[in-house]
């Protein structure tokens, strides 16, 4: 009687059952978040054919005009919380300082609402060009 001998070789294939459940656990996991990060308070923007801004690594201050001419801001704990003017200014300026002293570079955007009169945009802006803002964008709907 002869004996045969067998050879146990390792296996050479990778079980990607266990990655596949990951994935589909980080995928129910981001359908889930990603309408949360939406910031800010609703308001109607007006539409305009303009370019697209360049995104930068650091997101946007925004500055958001209600259509009753209450500021907000996207940095804030709360976005939805409405600022006065100074507390609009001192909010925009440390969020400035700190990205200076962090050596990057901050756009800061108004978002008015079509609404709104437009000396209160203007009025944002002026307080954001006093905080310390070299420029200011606008924001609008796209209309194409």
């Amino acid at each position: 009687m002869r004996r045969q001998r067998r050879h146990k070789r390792a296996l050479a294939e990778i079980n990607i059952v266990p990655y596949i459940d990951v994935m589909l656990v980080l995928l129910v996991i981001f359908m889930i978040t990603t309408p949360l990060l939406t910031q800010g308070v609703k308001v109607n923007l007006p539409a305009a054919k303009a370019e697209t801004l360049v995104a930068k690594p650091q997101p946007p201050i925004i500055v958001t005009v209600d259509a009753k001419g209450l500021y907000y801001i996207n940095t804030n704990s709360n976005p939805e919380q409405v600022l006065s003017s100074q507390a609009l200014s001192i909010r925009v300026a440390a969020e400035l300082q700190l990205a200076q002293r962090q050596g990057q570079e901050r756009q800061v955007l108004v978002k008015g609402d079509r609404d709104v009169a437009y000396g209160r945009v203007v009025q944002a802006m002026v307080l954001l060009q006093k905080a310390g803002v070299p420029q200011v964008g606008l924001m609008t709907e796209d209309n194409r």
